[in-house]
């Protein structure tokens, strides 16, 4: 703050007494004071939202230091014909989700780090756009959509990127039978929404795990026809992830694995939308509260998750009502019927 330039009086005005001088002096210095002080209570910082925010280089979706990118989320296909994906191990947050009969797919997002292809890349569901609202504006990679759910989508914020409208940025690979054989290449694609919003906080916060926790070497969650099992790996530092009983994989990046991994209990009901057999496709949601499962460093720690609107992140908050803390590494989010 600065004060404004002291002008010469009208013609005719008494010089300032010397008394008069010091007191404004002292006043501007008193104003210059509070304003650095302003957010202070005795020399300790408040406990704002602000203090609370990822440090400065730390990466909102890892905790890692990396400098913010454009968001892009892609729509993984999890059937068993589509594994092993690729470029799935690049992505800084990795949401498993279930879908018509009782199946499963991910939407993997990806800013830090850009693989040279992903996929395959299958169809997005409703239950995207709520989670995808947290992101600004992002782009979103996906093989189509159903004809009802069309308007809805590219009304939505973000840009959509189905192969119609970026056929350079998709081909088609050799290694599964179609349409499990659909990849997009990230940075073709992203240069297809040049204003996709940088990486921000969506509610993250990483740091030294906190107090308590009970150990726990394994994970599994069930979905009535897929299931998801993680185990802690010590030597790794990380949860080794297998899907339908086997070790998950990649072709370009080795076992699939994450630093943190939340299993979230949530409401999952029917939607008004049906695949082509007439199986009803489930609504995840997303937006409102519950309980949740966070691992981390070999342990299991109950959570409370919130997220009031669409439009903002989740917050994750320990049985004392602190911010939970996640590794810096990938997140993987589990979402599951409560």
């Amino acid at each position: 703050m600065s004060a404004e330039r002291m002008r010469p009086g009208p013609p005719g005005a008494r010089p300032a007494t010397p008394l008069l001088a010091a007191l404004v002096v002292l006043g501007l210095l008193a104003l210059l004071g509070g304003c650095q002080d302003q957010g202070r209570d005795g020399g300790r910082a408040r406990p704002t939202e602000h203090a609370r925010s990822p440090a400065t280089g730390q990466f909102p979706f890892t905790g890692l230091s990396a400098k913010p990118a454009p968001v892009l989320a892609v729509k993984i296909d999890n059937a068993s014909q589509a594994r092993p994906q690729t470029g799935l191990g690049a992505a800084d947050i990795v949401y498993v989700e279930q879908v018509e009969g009782g199946l499963s797919r991910m939407l993997a997002v990806f800013s830090s780090r850009l693989p040279t292809e992903v996929g395959p890349v299958r169809s997005a569901r409703e239950s995207d756009l709520d989670l995808l609202r947290q992101f600004g504006r992002p782009a979103l990679a996906y093989s189509g959509v159903q004809s009802r759910l069309r308007s809805t989508v590219e009304a939505a914020p973000l840009y959509p990127l189905p192969p119609a409208t970026a056929p350079r940025a998709y081909i088609r690979g050799t290694e599964h039978p179609a349409p499990h054989n659909l990849y997009v290449r990230p940075e073709t694609a992203l240069r297809l929404a040049p204003h996709a919003s940088d990486a921000s906080d969506i509610g993250f916060r990483f740091g030294a795990a906190p107090p308590g926790g009970e150990p726990r070497k394994r994970q599994s969650v069930r979905y009535p026809s897929a299931g998801f099992t993680f185990t802690w790996s010590a030597a790794a530092k990380r949860w080794l992830v297998a899907m339908d009983g086997t070790p998950a994989r990649t072709t370009d990046g080795g076992r699939l694995g994450a630093a943190t991994v939340v299993v979230q209990h949530t409401t999952v009901r029917p939607s008004r939308f049906h695949d082509v057999l007439g199986s009803v496709t489930p609504f995840t949601e997303t937006v409102g509260s519950g309980k949740a499962v966070v691992l981390r460093d070999g342990k299991a720690y109950e959570t409370r998750w919130s997220r009031p609107g669409a439009g903002g992140g989740t917050t994750f908050t320990t049985t004392d009502g602190d911010r939970m803390t996640f590794a810096p590494g990938t997140v993987w989010v589990v979402f599951t019927a409560r």
